[in-house]
């Protein structure tokens, strides 16, 4: 089996590895640090699942999981992330990822996860699966404002809830400050807030930051 990691450190890809090899004794392994590496292995070999670090320094993970599906559509892509389930996890999934883990469950269910994905199902805990299940038996109008956001204002809005400045985002991002003061102002328009105090309030209210 072909497997590919795509992390910004080293030692989590090792990490990572070894996990998966206690289940697997032959096994391909390839490896990115970032999403443009991650998308030349992915255009120029076949892998049978990528596992991928949704927070990387650059291009969003949630844009490097969209081209990952672009180029190899069949390809399962399993997101992993430091991030809460219920701040990522649906995104990931309406983006094309075969399924959403967080690095602390890692060591007991990533093995579980890869063998789910590379059967051609999806993957997300017991846990989520029933806040998936009570979401969808929400009237529409108690939809939470947040959900109206595109993927990147999201981002920008859980950076910003974060305490981080737009010259910070725009440097973790790689994009202008004058681009992310204009997703903030975006944000604040559609959730109809004023400022960065009220945004953090919202966030915290509703789990999307600790």
């Amino acid at each position: 089996m072909r497997v590919l990691i795509v992390d910004d450190h080293a030692v989590v890809r090792r990490g990572l590895q070894q996990i998966v090899l206690d289940e697997y004794k032959d096994l391909v392994f390839g490896e990115a640090k970032n999403g443009q590496e991650a998308l030349e292995l992915v255009r120029h070999q076949e892998w049978d699942v990528v596992i991928l670090d949704i927070s990387m320094p650059g291009r969003s993970g949630l844009d490097v999981l969209k081209d990952i599906k672009k180029a190899r559509p069949n390809t399962p892509v399993l997101v992993l992330s430091i991030h809460p389930e219920d701040q990522f996890a649906v995104r990931v999934l309406k983006a094309g990822a075969s399924g959403y883990m967080t690095k602390e469950t890692a060591p007991e269910e990533l093995v579980s996860a890869v063998n789910k994905v590379v059967a051609g199902g999806n993957y997300v805990s017991e846990a989520f699966a029933e806040i998936l299940a009570s979401d969808l038996q929400r009237d529409a109008s108690e939809v939470s404002l947040h959900k109206r956001l595109s993927d990147r204002e999201y981002e920008v809005m859980i950076k910003i809830a974060s305490g981080k400045t737009v010259s910070e985002i725009a440097e973790e991002l790689s994009l202008s400050v004058k681009t992310i003061s204009t997703y903030r102002a975006r944000v604040l328009e559609k959730i109809n807030m004023k400022g960065n105090a009220e945004l953090t309030r919202y966030a915290i209210k509703h789990g999307l930051v600790d």
